[in-house]
């Protein structure tokens, strides 16, 4: 088993054994260096993850990277548009299907959800449901290279929001159970749908675990203390925050709130 695949210059050729990195061409705050494309395969036969948003020279270049190798399905981690925006393209030019857990963004009769297996010349892509960041959250585990690739579950730098589509008591139990399986199959990667390779799952999922507790603590507090509205938490618990980032702070905050009310 061959180790990671993690380039000085950034996320983009990273991987590992059988799963490499095209980075698209879309940073943001929000989506860091860009969304992740993962290439899945060793042989004739490929899968890909995430084709990213509707941007044609990136897709082009899935595509050339592919080669001659078939296709045989387009996975998605989850349905926003910055993972999912190019799959209609890259299915044009790969004649493959797409598969997701939502059906408003299949293209095929096959859909994707927890405990389905894919193979691909000899390799396993097992499907783990995980909703929580979205509620059609996806990873998927790849044994022969001990890696999982997380969407926006867990991010290869900082922490993930919670979306109006997801929730995050579904969230929670997402993590314990990313957390559990990595421990118990020996994970060894985790590659994110944003953000570098993370060699050390257990460590990452942890601290994601942590991260979350303190931020629920600080928010009772912060009520205890008279903070009522979304926009006065955010500027107690979120106040290193900046302005571009204000809007997925509060978004964070309605989900803690509905957590904690619920």
């Amino acid at each position: 088993m061959s180790g990671l695949r993690i380039p000085l210059g950034g996320p983009d050729g990273s991987g590992t054994a059988h799963a490499l990195n095209l980075l698209a061409p879309n940073p943001s705050p929000m989506t860091l260096d860009g969304t992740n494309t993962w290439v899945i395969g060793r042989g004739e036969d490929v899968l890909v993850v995430d084709p990213g948003p509707d941007d044609e020279t990136h897709l082009r270049r899935v595509a050339d990277r592919i080669g001659g190798r078939r296709v045989t399905a387009i996975l998605l981690t989850h349905g926003h548009h910055d993972h999912s925006g190019g799959a209609g393209r890259l299915a044009e030019l790969v004649g493959a299907p797409v598969r997701a857990l939502d059906p408003r963004h299949r293209l095929g009769d096959e859909g994707l959800g927890d405990g389905d297996v894919l193979a691909v010349d000899g390799l396993e892509l097992h499907v783990v449901g995980t909703p929580g960041h979205s509620f059609d959250s996806l990873c998927f585990w790849l044994p022969e290279d001990r890696a999982v690739l997380t969407g926006d579950t867990v991010l290869g730098r900082g922490t993930t929001v919670i979306a109006p589509d997801g929730d995050l008591t579904d969230y929670l139990r997402s993590l314990d159970r990313l957390r559990a399986t990595a421990e118990r199959v020996g994970a060894v990667a985790l590659l994110p749908g944003h953000g570098p390779v993370l060699p050390d799952p257990i460590g990452a999922l942890d601290g994601y675990i942590a991260h979350r507790r303190r931020r629920l603590e600080q928010i009772r507090r912060a009520r205890a203390e008279g903070a009522t509205t979304v926009r006065e938490i955010v500027e107690i618990v979120y106040a290193d925050v900046g302005g571009s980032l204000r809007p997925a702070a509060e978004m964070s905050v309605r989900a803690q709130l509905a957590y904690l009310d619920g």
